[in-house]
Parts: structure tokens; C-alpha cells; sequence
């Protein structure tokens, strides 16, 4: 059982169409299909009764709901990625309003003042 089985259950439970489920997840509905169909053989247990014209949450699948999303949830906070560390406020410019230098540019030219 693997993160993306999980997905693909959490959408069909909660849209109850494999169509629909399918499109939110940018997938084929033959994929969606048969993700849950090896999720279901890896759990042994029937999630979800698609016997009739729509999709019916079973028993146990409303029970594997519950832990499937909460599996998701931690796996997407773990692998959120974090803005890097700065260590503090940004300072401003000190205002004297000259580009910075990079090293080993030439010195800009000074005009001579007059007397």
C-alpha cells in the first residue's frame, strides 16, 4: 500500500465517482480503478460496493477513510517544503542610492570638480 492508492481512495470516497475522482487527480479512471482495486486486495476487505449506478462507501471503508486521510494529511505536512531560514528581517539600504559592486568591476568614472 503506497501514498498514491490512498489518494486515489480518499477522491473516489469523497467525490463517489471514479470519473470525477479521476479528473481532480490529473489520471486515467483505468488507473483510479485499479488503485483501489489493489488497495482493496492488500487491505482483504471490500472499501467500496460498486455494484449498483453509483459508488457506496462500505462499513469498513468508511473506517478506512478516516486513517487513509490522516495518512495523506501527515505525508504532505513531512513533505511540505519550508521557506529557507534568513535569520531575521531583511535590513534596508542605508539609502545612498548606488548600485552594489561586483568584485573585480572597474570603478564607475568621476567627473573632476571644478574650482
Amino acid at each position: 500500500m503506497d501514498i498514491t492508492m490512498l489518494r486515489h481512495y480518499v477522491a473516489v470516497a469523497t467525490d463517489l465517482d471514479l470519473g470525477r475522482a479521476a479528473s481532480t487527480l490529473g489520471v486515467s479512471q483505468a488507473v483510479v480503478s485499479g488503485s483501489l482495486n489493489q488497495l482493496e486486495a492488500t487491505v482483504g476487505e471490500q472499501l467500496i460496493d460498486r455494484s449498483s449506478a453509483t459508488l457506496v462507501v462500505t462499513d469498513a471503508g468508511t473506517l478506512f477513510l478516516v486513517t487513509a486521510r490522516a495518512e495523506v494529511a501527515a505525508h504532505d505536512a513531512a513533505n511540505t517544503p519550508r521557506p529557507p531560514k534568513t535569520g531575521g528581517k531583511a535590513k534596508a539600504s542605508k539609502g545612498k542610492g548606488r548600485a552594489p559592486r561586483v568584485k573585480g568591476e572597474p570603478l564607475p568614472f568621476k567627473k573632476r570638480q571644478s574650482r
